[in-house]
């Protein structure tokens, strides 16, 4: 990192799995701004490794987009940051290279999957930083860790140069620690590519306003139910209040989907990793294979060895659901509960112009304290539905519980992103005034 940051082991504590000495230009949105990046993100000359042994050494031929506008908007690449192993995780613990520490806190974790990213813009080592969100993947670290965190509204970001997990809903967005800094990296990669097939040629150009008056905030009691603790819940009303206070006013709403929400975000997601991970065979991707055993066992072998215990777990369990005889029962059902949040949100933005909640229902768990599968999915349960609709979310944070941060999580109609960092704006001009 010669001549642009220098990391030290303690300084990073993990929160890095590669440095790299990109130069800034001089010129351009981003002239001189240190920014790290995500390592599911694709970068040219530089490691990419998803957080996973099998990809270790992989060095890609070609930026992903997000990765060339940064470039040309002038800012310096500093490192790629370290992941839950293919965005498959809620605290970075699954990733190959070992878990990232919460900078708040050393014995907690960051939250997933982009606990590296948001750890890295916690501690100061880059002011801002690219994560992605499948499922809760940006906002849930941003919430434990204390930073802004935006989902943009799916389509709007290119994911041309992102190694998938589920396609149909995961998400390249900003991470910084200040909402005004999220806009800015924002405006930088929501720029339309004819190369990603989902995108809408909708650009973000937007200064973020703290004129709120007239808005109308949503609130879901859904968001405030069993498994959020109680204090997460106070401190976000309060939070919710002082936009009140700001001229918006809140209005009751429904998400009654939600009951649904988080067993069919797992069936469709692991479906899609099935498929999207299929490639990782010794002879595509990953290291080569023993030509001296037939092609299943050493396809077999590699996975078993090359793969984490969580990667191997939902790559069963969305081959499961896809299989003959069960797809019907389980993928299409899904699909259907998905469409059926999608329409719930639709009729809440009737009523309101933006919904809000808490990001997370607890604040940052402690570094192996979630050894059981189940209760570390049932941590995502506010954060996917937005994946699910496909809609914007921000996660700023709003307070303390316990000395560990505490995010407010709004979110908005689609291509409505704008609309989203003006109330997180709002809400944080007014608390640091």
């Amino acid at each position: 990192m010669a001549g642009i940051l220098e990391f030290s082991p303690e300084d990073r504590d993990n929160a890095f799995i590669t440095t790299c000495s990109t130069a800034p230009f001089t010129d351009g949105a981003l002239a001189g701004t240190a920014v790290a990046v995500k390592d599911n993100i694709s970068t040219a000359g530089i490691q990419t490794t998803c957080g996973s042994k099998i990809l270790e050494g992989y060095v890609p031929p070609y930026d992903a987009y997000v990765v060339e506008l940064l470039r040309q908007a002038g800012a310096a690449i500093v490192g790629k940051t370290n992941m839950d192993e293919f965005g498959m995780g809620t605290t970075t613990e699954t990733s190959a290279f070992g878990p990232t520490k919460n900078p708040v806190d050393p014995e907690r974790v960051p939250g997933g999957s982009s606990g590296g990213s948001a750890a890295a813009v916690a501690a100061g080592l880059v002011p801002m930083a690219l994560g992605t969100d499948t499922g809760g993947s940006i906002r849930c670290p941003a919430a434990f860790c204390g930073i802004v965190g935006l989902k943009p509204t799916y389509g709007r970001v290119s994911r041309y140069g992102l190694i998938a997990y589920a396609n149909s809903l995961e998400q390249i967005g900003p991470m910084a620690r200040t909402v005004e800094d999220v806009s800015r990296l924002m405006s930088v990669i929501a720029r339309y590519d004819p190369r990603d097939s989902t995108m809408l040629d909708r650009p973000y150009d937007h200064r973020p306003s703290a004129d709120i008056k007239g808005l109308r905030i949503g609130i879901p009691e859904e968001y405030f139910g069993e498994g959020v603790d109680p204090r997460v819940g106070e401190t976000v009303r309060d939070a919710i209040g002082a936009l009140e206070g700001l001229g918006a006013e809140t209005v009751p709403v429904s998400i009654p989907g939600m009951r649904h929400a988080l067993a069919a975000y797992y069936v469709i997601c692991t479906s899609e990793a099935s498929s999207n991970l299929a490639r990782f065979d010794g002879v595509r991707y990953g290291p080569a294979v023993d030509i001296r055993k037939s092609w299943h066992e050493a396809y077999q072998d590699l996975r078993q060895e090359m793969f984490g215990t969580e990667v191997r777990r939902r790559i069963m369990l969305g081959t499961f659901a896809l299989s003959a005889g069960y797809a019907g029962r389980y993928y299409a059902k899904a699909q259907v509960a998905r469409r059926n949040i999608r329409e719930d949100f639709k009729r809440a933005f009737c009523d309101a112009d933006v919904i809000a909640g808490p990001t997370m229902p607890t604040v940052a768990f402690r570094l192996g304290e979630k050894t059981d599968p189940l209760s570390m999915y049932l941590s995502d349960i506010l954060t996917v539905p937005a994946n699910l609709a496909g809609i914007p979310s921000i996660s700023v944070p709003c307070g303390k519980v316990d000395g560990l941060p505490v995010g407010l999580q709004i979110m908005g109609r689609q291509f409505e992103d704008e609309r989203v960092v003006d109330a997180a704006f709002a809400y944080e001009q007014e608390v640091r005034a």
